[in-house]
């Protein structure tokens, strides 16, 4: 059953799936959302105007503040985290920080707010499974890289992140879940990705560049389809105590083939161009989503070009590109 009457609180509310998931609930429930607008996807939306949406300017790492703003709440979505290859490797120690000691705190101050809270839904993330994951289910080894290489700082915080969770349902009956997202993306998302510097290149005009040879693959999953799997991670018994893969194996493609996409899409004049990777990159990632699926009724519905088309339009909107004329 959707949820409804709810007290709903989501940390990184402001960011690109935390806003599209408060559009999805805020009719029906109170949302109050919590975030340092370190990346802000709200100010491009009406939905501060709702009458039933409240913005929290605050940080995961105040734990008094977490601890107050948790009080009634029904419902807790942790989304708030440092993400994106770039800010991973610029600041390694901060994103562990964040998401280590930030989603302690949301445990904590949920474990503080008692019988009120019916779910947490934790995010963790597809970079648990390391540089090679094909078909992968949840209960597959996790991989985590060398130390010392800064690219997997982020994995490794969110999957302790994710044992946190998990732990604080086991000894302390918290229920939680977590949801392993696989390459999201879609209109309002912001900060880095490939698909935002493909679209935001054709519109421009500018050559599509590379990191490597593009024979990388990822299987793309449109933000709706992400958000469904998060409400019926939020709303769904059998969720708790449990981790789910939240993807679209349909939509695997290498990175070139994403690039020429996103060139017939827009009719870009430029080309799609290579330069050498600065960083380790994952070179297959695509998820097994039968336990969703099955325990929770999750199924993709956004195929890639689908989602390509209306992602690009709202970034034509948003850029004031012209319309593509092929």
């Amino acid at each position: 059953m959707p949820l409804s009457g709810k007290r709903i609180v989501i940390t990184g509310g402001a960011g690109f799936i935390g806003t599209t998931l408060a559009r999805r609930l805020v009719d029906e429930n109170e949302i109050v959302a919590v975030d340092n607008l370190h990346r802000d996807s709200l100010g491009g939306t009406s939905l501060a105007e709702h009458a039933n949406f409240h913005f929290v300017q605050g940080d995961v790492l105040d734990d008094e503040r977490l601890a107050q703003l948790f009080e009634g709440a029904t419902h807790i979505v942790h989304c708030a985290g440092i993400a994106g290859v770039d800010t991973v490797l610029e600041s390694p120690v901060r994103t562990m920080r964040v998401n280590v000691i930030g989603t302690y705190n949301v445990l904590e101050a949920a474990l503080a707010a008692g019988d009120s809270v019916e779910r947490l839904v934790d995010f963790s993330t597809s970079e648990v499974f390391g540089q090679h994951a094909f078909n992968v289910q949840e209960a597959h080894v996790t991989t985590i890289g060398s130390v010392g290489e800064a690219r997997w700082t982020y994995a490794v915080s969110k999957l302790a992140g994710e044992h946190m969770a998990h732990a604080y349902h086991a000894e302390f009956g918290l229920p939680t879940t977590s949801v392993r997202p696989f390459n999201v993306y879609g209109p309002g998302q912001i900060g880095g990705g490939a698909i935002r510097a493909f679209i935001e290149g054709a519109l421009a005009g500018r050559d599509l560049t590379i990191h490597g040879d593009g024979s990388q693959i990822r299987a793309w999953c449109y933000v709706d389809d992400m958000v469904d799997g998060a409400l019926l991670a939020l709303e769904h018994p059998s969720a708790v105590g449990e981790s789910f893969n939240i993807g679209n194996a349909r939509s695997a493609v290498t990175i070139h083939d994403l690039a020429g996409r996103i060139k017939r899409l827009t009719g870009c004049s430029g080309e799609i161009a290579f330069q050498p990777l600065h960083y380790m990159d994952v070179e297959l990632r695509i998820p097994n989503i039968d336990k969703a699926r099955t325990l929770l009724g999750f199924e993709a519905k956004v195929d890639l070009d689908e989602g390509l088309e209306r992602t690009i339009a709202w970034y034509r909107e948003k850029l004031g590109a012209p319309a593509s004329a092929a």
